[in-house]
């Protein structure tokens, strides 16, 4: 491009249009007018040639980068929010909610990214939606940690999730390293399409190479492209044309901090038999993730380390003290039929311990009741009441990830499941978050949608 532009300079320079101007006054001829006048459209268009190859040839591809982030003061909402309150029927709350339209939002730690926060619309666990969710208000982001085959750790939700919400399917040399390389769906016989790929499967450095997507797959895709499309009709993937850049848990640390935010880290349970590559046990997994804070420099107040596992909190509640006074134990005891009474006993003994959060699902804590009235509304489960009476603190997931609430009971969905019969419309989400916030008393929230959490966190002065 620079050779370009200097060679035209030089022609221009060298060879000027030579332009013959009449004296004033004088007729111009109509043959030598149209001389005249092309004469001066070369010079133009040789100027604006000029000028656009200089901008181009001083241009710079510009990426999303960690080293380059400050924090984002100036939230953008969107209209989401705003047409999730005209959604809800007229009630109290409703008018609450309105009154708060035009108020200057500010960010909270009541909202919690998942995934990034911007996970509804762009690819989880990429930089961009973590940039999309805190500039819709997350105060805390999270990113999820799996580890690579060179003990490397990154954010990914699972890990063996890579080839649903990421590209490695279609590079030859990575996906044949897959614990299940893709398979072909095969229409004659019925079979669908198949793939398993892992972070453990790969380095750190192949995993750089590739592109976050939203997360999902096509089960009767005969092709790699056609597996890659299977993302869900109330998603989209406006946002999935780039290569979304994926984040080591590093990363994700100096991206946080440098936008002035807090962390919640989740150790995922490995779907590989432990120890891995020998010596590398649960523990060492367990530390090494406290570790990276602390080579980074951030203060233990601002991390909130997560785990399903009991025996990890219980790790860091005697090997990390200071981290652990924000430890989160996930609680997912009560999904199986008839586990939920024992998984409200098991409170008990999380207290007794020490643990000092308890994160359950939308469902373990909303239920629905009836007013003095009689009337049905939706209200705290025993699970939370009881948390509450042990003096734990409570986080709840995950909002915005339902699809159309609306189609809850007809589609079974998970966090809608205790309340699918009483939710109508996409609005509800606002009654849900409300028991949450103004019954419960919940620590935060996480969202797929950060701004329809930080919404409701500004408009009731949620700022823990």
């Amino acid at each position: 491009m620079a050779e370009c532009f200097f060679a035209l300079a030089r022609l221009v320079v060298s060879h000027p249009p030579r332009l013959a101007i009449p004296a004033p006054g004088r007729l111009v001829p109509r043959s030598s007018l149209a001389t005249i006048l092309s004469a001066k459209m070369r010079v133009n268009s040789i100027q604006l040639a000029l000028a656009g190859l200089a901008a181009v040839s001083n241009a710079v591809p510009v990426k999303q980068s960690v080293d380059t982030q400050k924090p984002i003061t100036k939230l953008q909402l969107g209209p989401r929010p705003y047409w999730l309150v005209d959604s809800l029927e007229d009630s109290p709350l409703k008018t609450e909610l309105e009154q708060c339209k035009e108020m200057e939002m500010k960010p909270t730690a009541w909202s919690i990214g998942h995934r990034g926060g911007g996970t509804m619309q762009i690819p989880e666990h990429s930089i961009e939606s973590f940039l999309a969710g805190t500039r819709m208000g997350a105060g805390i982001q999270e990113c999820d940690v799996a580890f690579t085959k060179d003990l490397e750790l990154v954010c990914r939700h699972s890990h063996c999730d890579l080839h649903t919400t990421t590209n490695i399917v279609d590079i030859p040399e990575l996906n044949a390293k897959c614990t299940t390389p893709f398979q072909p769906a095969d229409p004659a016989t019925g079979k669908t399409a198949t793939a398993k790929c892992c972070t453990s499967d790969i380095t750190i450095a192949e995993y750089k190479t590739l592109c976050a997507k939203m997360d999902g797959s096509n089960p009767n895709a005969t092709t790699t492209a056609q597996y890659l499309k299977g993302t869900p009709t109330w998603r989209t993937d406006l946002y999935s044309n780039e290569c979304a850049k994926v984040l080591t848990h590093k990363e994700s640390i100096k991206l946080i901090d440098s936008l002035g935010l807090k962390f919640t880290p989740e150790l995922k349970t490995p779907e590989v038999p432990m120890p891995f590559a020998g010596d590398y046990t649960q523990e060492k997994f367990a530390q090494q993730m406290i570790d990276e804070y602390k080579e980074a420099g951030i203060d233990p107040s601002r991390v909130y380390p997560q785990s399903f596992l009991y025996a990890d909190i219980l790790y860091w509640l005697k090997a990390e003290p200071e981290f652990a006074k924000q430890a989160v134990l996930l609680d997912e005891s009560a999904d199986a039929p008839g586990a939920f009474p024992g998984a409200v006993a098991n409170l008990t003994r999380y207290a007794a311990d020490g643990v000092p959060i308890i994160a359950p699902p939308l469902p373990y804590l909303v239920t629905v009741g009836k007013d003095d009235s009689g009337k049905e509304k939706l209200v705290p489960s025993i699970y939370a009441t009881e948390a509450k009476r042990l003096g734990m603190k409570i986080i709840a997931w995950t909002a915005e990830r339902s699809g159309w609430v609306g189609n809850a009971a007809r589609s079974g969905d998970y966090y809608y499941a205790t309340v699918a019969n009483y939710t109508k419309k996409d609005g509800d989400v606002y009654q849900v978050l409300d028991v949450l916030g103004r019954d419960i008393g919940v620590l935060g929230v996480f969202s797929d949608w950060s701004a329809t959490v930080t919404y409701y966190a500004n408009c009731f002065g949620l700022f823990p």
